[in-house]
């Protein structure tokens, strides 16, 4: 039995390291463009389904994916494709609340679940000095929303309600909860 992690993104590896599970990185090839008349919610758990459904895998791996978005006034925030993209995604967050929405789903030989973690953010307002600063760091250009909260965007941040770590883009509590229900021989040798 084997556990994969469909990302390869270095805060998921990251996150999913805090579980002191062995697991290999294996990258989804799929589309992962979203439809814009769709719930939002559901969106981002579809994409991680298929996302999961799409790595090649022996009988008794699990595979988790997960795929994280950022949800401003009814607009789906993904990776901004270039820095005039990353400024206007942070206008439009300052002095704003968003959601940021993480989907999950692990994949067993046995079952799918998939499910939707979601933090509400506040930003505090930003200055054109300040968004142009912190998107000249090149910090914003590979997440979500055109922010990390773990680097330079802690600082914008007023209010969160929910897990930190689902704006990270793996929600740890929630996902520690399904794998046991979902693999308790690999659980129960972590208790």
């Amino acid at each position: 039995m084997q556990l994969i992690l469909a990302s390869q993104s270095p805060r998921r590896k990251e996150l999913l390291g805090l579980f002191h599970i062995p697991f290999t990185v294996r990258v989804a090839d799929i589309d992962e463009a979203m439809d814009a008349t769709a719930a939002p919610f559901d969106e981002v758990a579809r994409v991680s389904r298929l996302k999961a459904q799409a790595i090649p895998r022996d009988a008794g791996d699990v595979v988790i994916a997960a795929d994280t978005i950022v949800v401003c006034c009814h607009c789906i925030l993904g990776k901004p494709h270039n820095e005039a993209e990353a400024i206007e995604m942070l206008r439009l967050l300052s002095g704003r609340d968003h959601q940021v929405m993480t989907g999950v789903t692990v994949l067993t030989d046995d079952d799918c679940i998939t499910f939707t973690d979601v933090t509400d953010i506040h930003f505090r307002e930003l200055s054109d000095a300040e968004i142009l600063r912190y998107v000249e760091s090149g910090e914003p250009m590979d997440k979500a929303g055109s922010y990390g909260i773990q680097g330079g965007a802690a600082l914008f941040a007023e209010k969160m309600v929910g897990d930190y770590y689902n704006v990270m883009g793996l929600p740890v509590c929630r996902l520690w909860q399904v794998l046991q229900q979902a693999v308790p021989e690999i659980m129960e040798e972590m208790q």
